[in-house]
This record gives C-alpha cells, structure tokens and sequence, in this order.
C-alpha cells in the first residue's frame, strides 16, 4: 500500500507541474498554434496522469487491466465499477479521454481555442474531483488494511490514526 501511495503521489506531482504549463500557455496572447499545442499537450498529459493512477489502483487490487482497442475506456469502466471513481466523474473524465484520442492522432494545427478552452477551463475541477474521489478510496483502503493489521495484532486502530495517515500523503 505504501508503494502504492508513493507512486500516486509521484504522478500527483507531475500533473501539479503540468496544470502550471496549461495555465501559463492559457495567459499568453495570442493563442497561436505553439500555445494551442502547449494546452492540448498539457491536457493530454493530466488526463494520462490520472488514468495510469487508476491503471495503479486497479493492478494494485488485482484486476485484470484490458489490452484493447477500447482500453482508455473501458479502464474508465472499471474504475467505475470497482468504486475507485463515481459515474459522475468517469463522465468528466471522458470528455478529456476522448480530446487525448484526437490530440494523439491529430496534428497541432487542427486545435482551436474555441474546442480547446473549455476543456482547459475546466481542467482544474476535474483534478480536484479526481484527487478528491481517490483520496476517499485510499483512505478506505488503508482503514481496512490497517483494521486487518491490528485485527491480526490484536490491537485497536482509531479513526484518528487513519486520518493522520491520509493527511501525510
């Protein structure tokens, strides 16, 4: 679980440094193609970030991770269905899945601010979302694997405990 963490924590670090990119490339005027390009880079790489977290939580739980042609999704799925992420925000999510699938074999050239802002707007709720939903399921994962320790141990194991736990990561 401890590695498990510090993996996301890595991760949550690049998509931090990637939001500061999008946001930088979003003030400056005009939005030529150069920036168009930072912007989508910078969203395709937030969304990749967070889907290799939830790739991480699902191998970390055992499940079978596909290799198809639908696999963006269907890991969107899957999360869902393993109650690592609400519908609501597989929803969100899928909006930038689907902008990831058009930058990755796309050009440059084609994005337009009028696309590309909204999702660039929103970009920031939806991580918050995302390290929110995530949060909640590692902190319910560490109550059980705690309670399994000192159950083991014979001990008791405050909430308290499991709070400064998450609190630290």
């Amino acid at each position: 679980m401890k590695k498990l963490i510090e993996e996301i924590s890595i991760e949550k670090g690049f998509i931090t440094q990637t939001l500061q990119i999008i946001k930088d490339a979003k003030h400056r005027s005009p939005q030529t193609p150069i920036e168009l390009s930072a912007i989508g880079a910078g969203l395709h790489h937030v969304y990749s970030g967070m889907e290799n977290i939830l790739k991480r939580i699902l191998r970390f739980k055992g499940v079978a991770i596909p290799a198809s042609f639908s696999s963006h999704k269907d890991w969107l799925t899957l999360s869902v269905q393993e109650n690592i992420i609400s519908e609501g925000l597989s929803d969100q999510l899928d909006s930038y899945r689907g902008f990831r699938h058009f930058f990755i074999h796309g050009y440059g050239v084609m994005l337009n601010d009028e696309e590309l802002n909204p999702l660039a707007e929103e970009v920031e709720a939806v991580r918050q979302n995302f390290i929110n939903e995530i949060t909640y399921y590692l902190y319910i994962m560490m109550k059980i694997e705690k309670g399994r320790i000192a159950a083991e141990k014979g001990e008791l194991i405050t909430i308290d405990d499991l709070i400064k736990e998450i609190e630290k990561w």
